[in-house]
């Protein structure tokens, strides 16, 4: 097997096109303003409204840039230091976090969506389309609402129950193997269990306050993101992305075909699950602190795919920044266009993604099948 991947590295290494890797850059370079531009837009407005020099010399102030204190405190879970003014918290401890978490659970989402849509070789896979956003999201309700004092573990149950949702659409999908159309037929079904329990665990709580920040949580929302999200998600998403781009030659190998693939020596389906879960981890990560998130998982693929092709490394590599880019901008015009009301995220995400769904649709006559 060793051997065989080794040579399809080859292959593919002297097979790689400058053209794409230049789509890429273009890409990168891209998302990149796209996200300077949000984050500018995010630090600078708001209830509390800054000028651009006033914002960015905060997010610069080299005494807080340099100071062991801040970094304690943000990454560590230190106190907030006292000495920090008004428009120095408001900066770092609001506007600053929402945006990491941002860009964190942007590039899980679409990193992920981009494994399952491999995995099945379906581009209508997704991790919400598959069922494990709802299986992990149904595992990460029932903390918030029974046991909330193992928030910080939200991410490892995340992944618990989105592993047992995606096990159960493989098993109800399976009939002497599957096909991308039972995939997704299953996971619709999955899906919708779950969200239904989901939405019945809402009569079991007694505390409005729980219900609020449950239902908001439900549409998918970075309002109460903060560093204690970013401390929770970032080393899983570290994680995740690392496992990802690891395994980039079996996930080629894959895209072939499961009689191509099985007849080069991989182990189909042991490798077809170690890189589900993988998928499953990076989708943990971002529902444990944003909650439910649709589209970006399914949309962000197609959009970087039909730019650079469908080679593994450049294709994970356009997620990474692309999904950063899509979901901040998302998160600066559900905090501005209506401020002062503020909508969840989701919401956003749900009205650009619906749309863009149905363009491919009408666009493409074999949508489904890679």
């Amino acid at each position: 097997m060793g051997r065989v991947l080794d040579r399809l590295a080859a292959l593919r290494a002297a097979g790689t096109d400058w053209y794409a890797t230049s789509k890429l850059a273009l890409i990168v370079v891209g998302s990149v303003a796209v996200l300077l531009g949000s984050t500018i837009l995010q630090v600078s407005f708001g209830a509390y409204p800054l000028t651009l020099g006033e914002a960015w010399q905060t997010v610069f102030d080299a005494e807080i840039l340099f100071n062991p204190e801040i970094w304690r405190w943000t990454f560590l879970g230190a106190d907030v230091p006292e000495w920090l003014t008004r428009q120095q918290v408001i900066v770092w401890n609001l506007r600053l976090p929402r945006i990491l978490v941002g860009a964190i659970v942007g590039a899980n989402l679409a990193v992920s969506g981009a494994l399952f849509q491999i995995i099945t070789r379906n581009e209508l896979a997704s991790p919400y389309i598959l069922g494990v956003s709802d299986g992990a999201g149904l595992v990460v309700l029932l903390t918030l609402t029974t046991f909330y004092g193992l928030m910080p573990f939200l991410p490892i149950f995340a992944a618990v129950g989105g592993a047992l949702a995606f096990l159960l659409v493989y098993a109800i999908a399976w009939k002497n193997g599957t096909s991308p159309v039972r995939l997704v037929l299953a996971g619709v079904v999955v899906g919708t269990v779950f969200g239904s329990v989901q939405r019945a665990l809402f009569f079991f709580i007694d505390d409005l306050g729980v219900a609020m920040s449950a239902q908001a949580w439900l549409s998918g929302t970075l309002m109460n993101a903060g560093w204690e999200e970013v401390r929770i998600a970032l080393p899983f998403t570290v994680l995740a992305m690392a496992l990802a781009f690891a395994v980039t030659q079996e996930l080629d190998v894959l895209l072939l075909g499961e009689d191509r693939a099985d007849s080069l020596g991989m182990p189909v389906e042991k490798m077809r699950f170690a890189i589900a879960g993988i998928g499953v981890l990076s989708t943990a990560a971002a529902i444990a602190v944003a909650g439910l998130i649709g589209f970006v998982g399914l949309i962000v693929p197609h959009m970087v795919r039909n730019i650079v092709g469908s080679e593994s490394k450049l294709l994970l590599a356009g997620c990474l920044f692309l999904g950063p880019a899509l979901l901040v901008s998302a998160d600066v015009g559900a905090r501005l266009a209506l401020s002062p009301v503020q909508l969840p995220v989701g919401v956003i995400t749900g009205i650009v993604g619906g749309p863009y769904f149905l363009y491919l649709m009408r666009k493409k006559t074999n949508l489904g099948e890679l």
